[in-house]
């Protein structure tokens, strides 16, 4: 099935070229080429790679998805997207569905001259000279199929362009819809940031499905923060049991650059998060953030690499997962810290809370240290709620089921704290707290 599945996406990329015209022979779509003759070669990963030992792809191969090449008529109106974004939400909005870039629904308010926020298909021809230097440059699809795949299929998406020591005030949310109610589709938007020197930005990707069809989203977004650059960005896992999502961020931060990620992770039959930064500037900083509530079947995989190429950068990375029923959650946290990479202060944690007697982690924290001057830690840890706590809370008045609630809610809670954004971060609170009482 895994064949099946590889070479009906192999046809899908010559029916792409067949309707190209004098853009099959651009160097963008040379990289393009490039890249399904590595996906030809690779195919989907296995379990018998390292880095995919606890990810099993076997749910989302056996289906026949249809590529989704070109926008086509979707049957959205206005109040269905409506609902989807958050209360209390004001900036920017996209909206991908299926991948593509919608001009109905989308609404840019930020009007500042050397701002550039919308499509990426748009974006190819006006910034040309952005994209020869940054698209495809910093996520290496060579080695990672699912980036080779992507890559091939580098249709549209976002493109946001902040030139030097501007500010962007308003928000960006992304709203990536899949629609999955007449047949099963594979979306595969690409995202290219960059960040010029003193700039900064807050960036929100929120995901939902809509119909019972499974959907695959193979996304990708590659980050370019210059020096003093900064960028906030929150990743919203809202889909359904039929989705599977796999998605990498690779980031490229300058000197005194910061780039802060917090993913959250509500819904999903697979996700698989690979969350990748490269601090090749000194003073650069990299905080990661995740959280994780799974049930019934669900599996998440959260794979992390903060890469210390240079001197006097810093770290911080911290996931907590909560994992009920017969779900499964992975923690693949690697830190590097190359030979020249002395005064690195590098942080690890990993947390989970096992629900239920068939809930299960696969944690594998790592730590490559070639400089001898750093301070590195790593931790992973795992159980039940503490029973203490519980007896305690139940002493004092409270049932069962309220002190459970209590307890995930305050183990939880940090990581909800790390977003900067009121807004989100309310709806967020609140969003777990409805979501620990079901």
């Amino acid at each position: 099935m895994e064949e099946d599945l590889k070479y009906k996406l192999i046809s899908d990329f010559k029916l792409m070229e067949s309707s190209l015209n004098g853009e099959a022979k651009s160097p963008f779509h040379k990289i393009r080429q490039d890249a399904i003759s590595v996906f030809e070669e690779l195919g989907f990963p296995v379990k018998k790679l390292e880095e995919w030992k606890y990810t099993n792809l076997n749910n989302i191969t056996k289906n026949k998805f249809r590529q989704f090449l070109i926008p086509e008529k979707i049957n959205l109106s206005y109040e269905e997207v409506a609902s989807f974004i958050y209360p209390g939400f004001e900036g920017n909005l996209i909206v991908l569905i299926n991948g593509h870039y919608s001009v109905k629904f989308s609404k840019i308010v930020t009007q500042t001259d050397g701002v550039y926020i919308g499509s990426f298909s748009e974006a190819r021809e006006k910034f040309s000279d952005i994209f020869q230097n940054h698209f495809a440059k910093y996520a290496d699809y060579y080695r990672n199929s699912l980036t080779a795949l992507n890559t091939a299929f580098a249709i549209d998406g976002v493109f946001i362009h902040v030139e030097k020591n501007i500010t962007v005030n308003e928000p960006v949310l992304i709203l990536n819809i899949a629609d999955s109610r007449d047949e099963s589709l594979i979306a595969q938007p690409r995202n290219l940031f960059v960040m010029e020197e003193g700039s900064s930005v807050n960036i929100i990707d929120d995901y939902y499905t809509i119909g019972e069809h499974p959907f695959f989203t193979n996304s990708v977004i590659e980050v370019v923060l210059k020096n003093n650059a900064s960028l906030d960005h929150y990743k919203i896992q809202n889909d359904g049991s039929n989705a599977f999502h796999i998605g990498t961020i690779q980031v490229e931060q300058s000197r005194d650059s910061k780039f802060t990620n917090s993913t959250i992770s509500w819904g999903g039959s697979l996700i698989r998060n690979n969350l990748n930064a490269v601090l090749n500037g000194e003073n650069s900083e990299s905080h990661f953030y995740g959280l994780y509530l799974l049930k019934d079947k669900q599996f998440v995989d959260n794979h992390t690499l903060v890469d210390h190429a240079v001197p006097n950068c810093n770290s911080n990375e911290l996931y907590k997962g909560l994992i009920d029923d017969k779900a499964t959650g992975v923690f693949n946290g690697k830190i590097m810290v190359r030979k020249d990479a002395q005064k690195t202060n590098a942080y690890q944690s990993n947390k989970n809370i096992l629900l239920s007697a068939d809930a299960k982690i696969n944690a594998k924290p790592q730590l490559e240290i070639f400089a001898d001057d750093v301070k590195c830690s790593h931790g992973a840890t795992s159980g039940q709620l503490d029973q203490n706590s519980m007896f305690y809370l139940q002493s004092r008045g409270i049932s069962k089921d309220e002190a459970k609630i209590l307890l995930m809610n305050a183990f939880s809670s940090d990581v909800i704290d790390s977003v900067k954004i009121d807004s989100l971060r309310d709806y967020l609170h609140s969003q777990l707290f409805k979501k620990l009482k079901k």
